[in-house]
């Protein structure tokens, strides 16, 4: 039972995951309003806590339930599959530090300036987090079948 639990809970903090990080592609146009700044401030916190939900839950699986640590560790695909969500961490600092810098103006009731070139690097960026996140179940999927498996 504890490990459909764990399952489910991963699953679902991943399907929150991409659910807040596509609502933030479509909030983020120009020109921006203050109640959506707002939103994409908050939106961007929520998306950083369930990246650490998807960690959490997916360590827990590792861990203690599925296929056990030994054959994570011995699978190509497994270490592809974290190094994308790594990459894709990485790439979500720079929508992050964007808002971020809009906590000053906003608490003040003013609205951020953004630069179309820095509007258009943002919505670039989120889409290949996008794009990278897809490819993440494919190789869950290969993986659960037995593929990328050394040693």
């Amino acid at each position: 039972m504890a490990e459909a639990i764990a399952a489910y809970l991963h699953y679902l903090s991943i399907f929150v995951l991409f659910a807040l990080l596509t609502l933030e592609h479509q909030l983020f146009k120009l020109p921006l309003d203050l109640p959506r700044a707002r939103s994409l401030v908050r939106l961007d916190a929520a998306y950083g806590m369930s990246a650490v939900l998807v960690l959490l839950t997916g360590g827990a699986r590792v861990f203690w339930f599925a296929k056990g640590l030994d054959y994570y560790l011995h699978n190509g695909l497994f270490h592809a599959k974290l190094t994308l969500f790594i990459l894709v961490g990485l790439l979500s600092i720079v929508p992050t530090l964007v808002f971020l810098g809009w906590r000053k103006p906003l608490k003040a009731g003013q609205l951020p300036e953004v630069s179309p070139s820095q509007a258009r690097r943002v919505t670039l960026v989120v889409r290949l987090e996008l794009l990278l996140l897809l490819l993440i179940p494919l190789l869950a999927s290969l993986m659960a079948r037995g593929f990328g498996f050394f040693g």
